[in-house]
């Protein structure tokens, strides 16, 4: 059956390779991303019919709505929806500014919320849906110097496994999405961001840190249109998987912090149980 896909942060990186991935299956698709202009330009929606290009910053609830309404109006339903639209603040805690980690869940977090929000009454209604939340492998494990993203990818996993709890009783699949580093424009002055308060005992490290991300920009070791494609194909299994971990560097780092998880847990289990209530 065709589906209909609703995808945030089109107009580049792994967004983008969604939609053309979904496009190339046979699928609608409605693409959405701040500025709609370039978002035309990139897919060429005056020439595919079966695609639809809409202004969205997920950050407006209200205009989350309107667009999740038009785009049931165009196509008949949202079947799959994508939550990627985001981008990555780096840079130790403290270096951070508070405005910058406020804008970090607003986008990251809080504006996937309002995505959802919009699209599942409408999934309730048709009793069945998919939706992929993109985090990352920084939402199943900390990196050193970027605690403010790991803390929102960890909330996204929080978040999206209760809700797929809650919704699958209405035929409805939530996948929580953990690439590893993909080779897009993540890392990218115009996509990442880094602390802004400077601290002499931070400098060093960051400066490291920073050159090295530089030195892996476009050089990563996953290909975007390899997991944009796994996506499509993973849209059409039902029951779907809870989390979908892309790339191999992403696998070897989960499997080594769930050892490591598991080897802690044992090493503490007999004081952890050890605040039972006791019966006198």
């Amino acid at each position: 059956m065709k589906k209909t896909w609703f995808i945030t942060g089109a107009s580049r990186g792994i967004g983008f390779e969604i939609a053309q991935a979904a496009l190339v299956s046979g699928d609608n698709v409605v693409a959405t991303a701040r500025n709609v202009r370039r978002l035309r330009e990139q897919l060429g929606s005056e020439i595919q019919p079966q695609l639809e290009c809409i202004e969205l910053d997920v950050n407006n609830y209200i205009q989350a709505k309107e667009a999740v309404s038009w785009s049931i109006e165009r196509f008949g339903s949202i079947d799959v929806l994508v939550n990627n639209a985001g981008f990555g603040q780096l840079g130790h805690f403290e270096t951070v500014e508070q405005r910058a980690i406020e804008q970090q869940f607003s986008t990251n977090v809080f504006g996937l919320m309002h995505v959802t929000r919009a699209v599942l009454p409408a999934m309730r209604r048709q009793q069945r849906g998919h939706i992929l939340n993109l985090s990352s492998i920084g939402g199943a494990l900390g990196f050193d110097g970027a605690a403010i993203y790991c803390a929102a990818k960890f909330a996204v996993e929080g978040f999206s496994e209760s809700l797929a709890l809650e919704v699958a009783r209405f035929g409805i699949d939530v996948t929580i999405v953990e690439p590893g580093f993909f080779r897009t424009d993540f890392l990218d002055d115009s996509s990442v961001r880094y602390g802004q308060i400077e601290l002499q005992d931070y400098t060093d490290v960051a400066n490291t840190q920073k050159s090295q991300y530089d030195e892996y920009s476009h050089a990563q070791l996953g290909d975007p249109k390899r997991l944009a494609q796994l996506i499509v194909k993973t849209a059409g299994i039902s029951p779907a998987p809870l989390r979908l971990v892309a790339g191999s560097d992403a696998l070897s780092m989960s499997r080594d912090i769930l050892n490591n998880r598991m080897k802690e847990l044992e090493l503490w289990a007999d004081i952890s149980v050890t605040t039972d209530h006791q019966e006198e």
